[in-house]
């Protein structure tokens, strides 16, 4: 694996319908799949793994916490036209959790994938 790689950890439900999520509609590609466990999809440098209910990273803690997905912790990808992606996105049925929202930095917009994790895509301001 290359020293730059950037390795994510996510809890999903279904790893097949993540692996299919991604794969579809955010152009990671499939690396390693042990189906219905894990699997490891792949964009530039960012390493995302898929763990699932029977993944060692989904078992309980030992206090009996069950680890699951969603919260606000999420991926950031770059985009040059977001709401170009934006309206791809919402012609395939992916679900937003908020319209874009813009700022001095830019633009942002937040994807849900099939799990609840969330995916930030963001638009940087240009800088004339």
């Amino acid at each position: 694996m290359a020293a730059d790689t950037v390795s994510v950890r996510y809890i999903v439900d279904d790893v097949e319908a993540a692996v299919a999520w991604y794969t579809a509609h955010l152009g990671f590609t499939l690396a390693f799949k042990q189906s219905p466990a894990f699997a490891d999809v792949r964009r530039g440098s960012l390493r995302l793994l898929l763990s699932g209910p029977t993944s060692s990273a989904g078992r309980p803690m030992a206090d009996g916490e069950q680890p699951r997905p969603g919260g606000w912790n999420r991926i950031h990808l770059i985009v040059e036209d977001i709401a170009s992606e934006v309206s791809r996105l919402k012609a395939a049925g992916v679900r937003l959790r908020n319209d874009i929202v813009s700022g001095p930095g830019g633009s942002q917009v937040l994807l849900v994938d099939p799990s609840g994790n969330l995916v930030e895509l963001f638009q940087p301001a240009r800088r004339d």
